[in-house]
């Protein structure tokens, strides 16, 4: 992969000198060596009270060094590029990488070439303005005007809160095997949290929307989308009440909901925690876990979706990986690590917050692709009792044993093939691979959302998630 001399200057080093670095941090007899080079640009902007009283930028730069011996791995970074920092930096994490260490019950984690030096067809994140180059005072009518939309829609507003965040981070990447890759990712966010007061009742809501993309993401029609969704079914929520419990059909609507597949599915198909042997999908590769008809990918090829990647922080091209086909576990999701041990190439999921960091396996977008069980509203007319899902808030996943809890942040219920009374304080139950099996209906109309999600599975990673409408029977409903 060409690397444009811009990345060689903005770091202040050469490709000799990489060289130079990574043969330091294979002195102490180690197998792998890579050097990870991070230049964050970050600013934001807060309105309250309807005016941008706060804001802030800030730069984050350095080089994170890793080195792997057998099953140990040695890191350790330098918040600056200066030759003896960086040199420091290789040297400790050779000697880490050398320290005694416990072997894991596994093969070797020598990584595989990730075939880095594969061309990227274009970029999966074309912005036309650079963010770094743009003056923050023409992003304040655009928070402003989302405020006047929020306030015009409802009169029970009583408080509204939107940030706008934004970033540019330059890249360059390098290792034992020589190769060589770059990238220059921006991603912009817009969120709002709105509280509602009526007869002495609050209820509050949350909309954002965030791409990889330049300031030009910043539009009416943008600002529109998200006033409607800060007080879409906002009635409702106030006439929401808690229902019985108990195990029933429930139907989740395409989009935000996709979050469950994230949590419940996605984190349980990372290699790290089939290698060790931590998830209760080990050893089920090529085993059906799912009906025939469906398919669950993690992408990186969206375009502009904040999950897209070129490449990955080990230097591994963007790819499309198809989890479930037909049906089947075809594929984990691995970094270069946990590809080594299978003796595969890296799926493009090793991934970092920042230099700081050792990459890990991690999602980029998930979703389960369209079925062919006709529309939400045909699924929803087949169940006489149950539960429809428009969003979930917050939950909590045991990777091992796969169970799950979702709390339910908006939704109704269904009786007799119709949705009827708005409810709320409930939870949905259940455990993630019997979940997929009983997944019985697939609608054709698949949503990604564009929300400002963000994985924290020992680290930070913006991600993305979706889901079709789809009916899952005999979940535990946690209600009164």
């Amino acid at each position: 992969m060409k690397v444009a001399n811009e990345f060689f200057d903005r770091f202040s080093v050469s490709l000799p000198q990489l060289e130079n670095l990574v043969a330091e941090g294979l002195k102490g007899g180690g197998d792998w060596c890579d050097l990870f080079f991070e230049d964050t640009f970050y600013s934001e902007l807060v309105l309250r009270d309807a005016e941008v009283n706060s804001g802030g930028s800030h730069i984050d730069f350095g080089c994170g060094v890793r080195v792997l011996k057998g099953e140990k791995t040695g890191y350790a970074y330098a918040e600056s590029t200066e030759p003896s920092a960086l040199l420091a930096a290789a040297r400790a994490a050779s000697a880490i990488g050398s320290a005694p260490a416990a072997r894991l019950a596994a093969s070797s984690s020598k990584p595989v070439s990730g075939t880095a030096t594969r061309p990227v067809p274009g970029s999966y994140y074309p912005a036309k303005e650079d963010w770094r180059t743009a003056e923050s005072s023409r992003f304040i009518p655009a928070l402003r005007k989302l405020d006047a939309l929020i306030r015009g829609r409802d009169g029970s507003v009583h408080k509204v809160i939107a940030m706008l965040s934004y970033s540019v981070t330059d890249v360059l990447m390098y290792n034992s095997l020589g190769e060589l890759s770059a990238d220059t990712r921006p991603l912009g966010s817009i969120s709002v949290t709105t509280i509602f007061i009526r007869n002495g009742s609050t209820e509050m809501s949350t909309a954002s929307r965030s791409f990889r993309c330049g300031p030009e993401m910043i539009s009416d029609a943008l600002l529109e989308e998200i006033a409607d969704s800060a007080v879409k079914g906002m009635d409702e929520r106030f006439d929401a009440r808690r229902p019985k419990g108990g195990k029933m059909n429930v139907v989740m609507a395409a989009g935000a909901s996709g979050i469950l597949l994230h949590e419940a599915m996605g984190h349980a198909f990372e290699a790290d925690f089939i290698r060790k042997g931590q998830s209760i999908f080990t050893g089920k590769l090529g085993e059906r876990v799912a009906r025939k008809g469906i398919n669950i990918v993690d992408d990186a090829t969206i375009p502009g979706n904040r999950g897209s990647l070129n490449v990955d922080d080990e230097g591994v091209p963007g790819q499309k990986t198809c989890m479930v086909r037909d049906g089947i576990l075809e594929s984990y999701l691995h970094d270069r690590i946990s590809a080594g041990c299978f003796g595969l190439p890296s799926t493009g999921n090793g991934r970092r917050e920042s230099f700081r960091y050792n990459p890990i396996p991690r999602m980029r977008c998930t979703y389960m692709e369209n079925g062919t069980d006709g529309t939400v509203q045909d699924i929803i007319a087949d169940v006489r009792k149950g539960i429809f899902v428009e969003e979930f808030s917050n939950g909590e996943v045991k990777i091992g044993e796969g169970d799950f809890t979702f709390y339910v942040k908006s939704g109704r219920l269904i009786e007799n093939g119709r949705l009827t009374m708005p409810v709320k304080d409930i939870n949905i139950v259940g455990n993630g691979p019997r979940a997929l099996s009983d997944i019985v209906a697939v609608a054709s109309d698949l949503k990604i959302d564009n929300g400002t999600w963000t994985c924290g599975k020992e680290q930070s990673a913006p991600v993305g998630c979706g889901i079709p409408s789809v009916l899952v029977k005999g979940l535990t409903v946690g209600g009164e």
